[in-house]
């Protein structure tokens, strides 16, 4: 059981986890609350989390497959039991884990006779299988199947097209969507004289990432939704106070981070206590960080943009996003 705590006003908000349970490989559920909430509030956040949970996490699917041996998409293919069409059904219920960014190459070489599974599919290093028994073709005879697969990170439900690819590919529908389901529903009492409530979320997902890893990438996606919002009166202050400048000066990458690593030893026993997720980074920002050791301001200003140019899926547009963030948060000095 998993218990936080936010100071809001004079009330602590708490959080837990109620119920957790693997109901199969390809689903998973998780039971939270979140109390005490004032009236009106539960409906708030149950309506935000449910909307980003079910449109806003990522997920990997298999997006395009492509074979020599197949002429058209609804053809069949000599010493394979399901059609071409049935392949294709059963290659999109394959469930992936990854952090990747853009596209990878995948493949399938298989010889016959035999049952083609998922295990069978020969992947990258950044992705794997949540279910390796997932079929995927029956061969009759013993000929040989070789099939490249496209896999791709994104979010929501992408229908294929209905073109031919110039390379004979046959693109998949992709249900990017790791979260199956999401409810959410209020309790309402009364505490002295104020009504409070209690909000229950239930989340489903397929297995790729748990439902309190949904929660926490969810919460992470909302609150950068707002972050703008926040920095807008200190942004009109600065384009205030600069009304009469011709131009804004601009600082390079190294210009930056220097100036953030002054700061860093002016207060370098505060900075240890300040960890990156305070930092309000993106998800696959913060992830990749702390997949790198890196859980403290201190330990981020202590490494190098070539070092974090390192981090495996890390990129150029990060390291701008990671000193944007810190250059705005220089209260924190």
């Amino acid at each position: 059981m998993v218990r936080e705590k936010v100071r809001v006003s004079t009330r602590t908000l708490q959080w837990k986890c109620v119920e957790s349970r693997v109901e199969s490989k390809r689903l998973h559920y998780g039971r939270f609350i979140l109390s005490p909430l004032m009236k009106g509030q539960a409906d708030t956040i149950g309506i935000a989390m449910r909307r980003i949970l079910l449109g806003e996490i990522e997920g990997t699917c298999v997006t395009r497959a492509k074979s020599e041996k197949i002429p058209h998409e609804y053809s069949t293919i000599v010493g394979v039991q399901e059609s071409v069409h049935e392949i294709l059904m059963n290659l999109k219920e394959i469930v992936l884990r990854s952090n990747l960014y853009g596209t990878r190459d995948a493949s399938i070489s298989f010889k016959g006779p035999g049952y083609v599974t998922a295990q069978d599919i020969i992947l990258p290093p950044s992705v794997e299988i949540v279910d390796n028994t997932q079929h995927i073709a029956n061969l009759t005879e013993p000929i040989n199947l070789c099939i490249g697969l496209q896999i791709e990170r994104n979010r929501g439900y992408h229908i294929k097209t209905l073109k031919n690819f110039p390379d004979g590919s046959y693109t998949i529908d992709a249900v990017f969507m790791p979260v199956r389901n999401a409810n959410h529903s209020i309790h309402s009492y009364v505490n002295g004289n104020e009504k409070q409530e209690i909000l229950f979320l239930e989340i489903w997902t397929n297995g790729s990432l748990t439902p309190k890893e949904a929660l926490y990438e969810a919460s992470r996606n909302l609150i950068d939704l707002f972050i703008p919002f926040l920095h807008a009166e200190e942004e009109n202050l600065k384009l205030e106070n600069n009304q009469h400048k011709v131009t804004l000066p601009f600082f390079t990458f190294h210009d930056r981070l220097a100036k953030a690593k002054l700061m860093k030893n002016k207060k370098e026993i505060a900075l240890k206590s300040i960890f990156i997720d305070q930092l309000e980074l993106p998800p696959r920002i913060y992830n990749c960080l702390k997949k790198s050791n890196i859980h403290t301001l201190l330990e981020l200003l202590n490494t190098s943009q070539e070092d974090l140019m390192k981090i495996e899926h890390f990129r150029v547009e990060d390291v701008k996003h990671i000193l944007d963030i810190l250059e705005i948060k220089k209260n924190f000095a």
